[in-house]
């Protein structure tokens, strides 16, 4: 019994410890490739775009700290609230367009038809499609000589000036902006028209709702969280638009510079042998600030409608 009483305990096998401390550590090795990559290529260059915007550094000098100075500059350069009108049009024109159409494609192709899946795919063709060759073939649609110009000559309407007209130019740019990003968003409607319950719809059937109210009724509070998301990445894309405008404006920004938008501000200022790169940092730091508060601003007016 004494014997019992004093025993000492059992020790633990020496690789115990060990073996724990190995696997309280493993996750973080396998997180380790993918936490360097983020590390060299997003927040490195992100830190260094803050530290540029407090500089007046070019492409090919450092730069001294000038603190405040790039931003008053910003707030005296005329061009700067050109391209911010620009930006804001594009998000008030687009967002509302790439919230809407998806949904009622969504809708169209949801059913189960005879060749639904080509239109499907016809659809999304333009997503996978290059930018840059999308682009181009608008920009030989719309030119002048283009096909619809010659349509428009056959009706009798004559030539319209679609790339040469300030907000023709801003309008074309903007239709191939929704049209691109339509079978995007209807994929995203279509995983959360499949998620809606059928019930739901046969209830309101029941009680004798048509079509119309049904979806107004039962699929639209349904997709409510799915409009937010839709809503908040295509005003982030839309405030920061720069292929679509670039190609069909031309790297001048269209007539006198007056299409130019935030992206191809940074894009022109930065660039060149003597570009102002701490200029271009503290732009690049303003439309990552106004993008940010941009998306704030859509989840904070679904929440309030949500409370309400």
């Amino acid at each position: 019994m004494r014997r019992a009483a004093g025993r000492t305990p059992e020790r633990r096998p020496a690789g115990v410890g060990r073996v724990r401390t190995h696997r309280a550590a493993s996750p973080w090795l396998f997180l380790l490739p993918g936490l360097g990559v983020i590390a060299a290529f997003v927040l490195y260059p992100f830190l260094s775009t803050v530290h540029k915007a407090f500089t007046d550094a070019r492409t090919l000098t450092p730069g001294t700290w000038v603190g405040l100075r790039n931003f008053r500059d910003m707030l005296d350069d005329e061009q700067f609230w050109v391209a911010l009108r620009n930006s804001v049009l594009y998000v008030v024109a687009v967002v509302p367009l790439t919230v809407l159409l998806p949904l009622l494609l969504a809708l169209l192709v949801h059913k189960k038809l005879p060749g639904v899946t080509f239109f499907r795919s016809a659809f999304y063709t333009p997503v996978v499609a290059s930018v840059v060759v999308v682009s181009l073939i608008w920009g030989w649609l719309l030119d002048d000589r283009g096909l619809v110009n010659g349509i428009l000559r056959f009706l009798g309407a004559g030539p319209v000036a679609f790339l040469g007209d300030q907000w023709l130019l801003l309008l074309s740019a903007m239709a191939l902006t929704v049209w691109r990003g339509l079978g995007y968003y209807m994929i995203i409607y279509l995983a959360a028209l499949a998620n809606v319950p059928r019930e739901l719809h046969e209830a309101a059937a029941v009680d004798g709702a048509g079509p119309l109210r049904r979806f107004a009724s039962v699929t639209v509070p349904a997709l409510r969280p799915t409009m937010v998301l839709v809503g908040a990445l295509s005003s982030v894309a839309a405030f920061k638009v720069f292929s679509e405008v670039y190609l069909l404006a031309g790297p001048t920004g269209g007539p006198a510079g007056q299409d130019t938008t935030l992206v191809m501000l940074v894009q022109r200022t930065g660039t060149g042998l003597d570009g102002r790169v701490g200029y271009a940092s503290a732009l690049s730091l303003a439309v990552f600030v106004l993008a940010l508060l941009l998306m704030l601003l859509v989840l904070r007016a679904d929440r309030k409608e949500a409370e309400e």
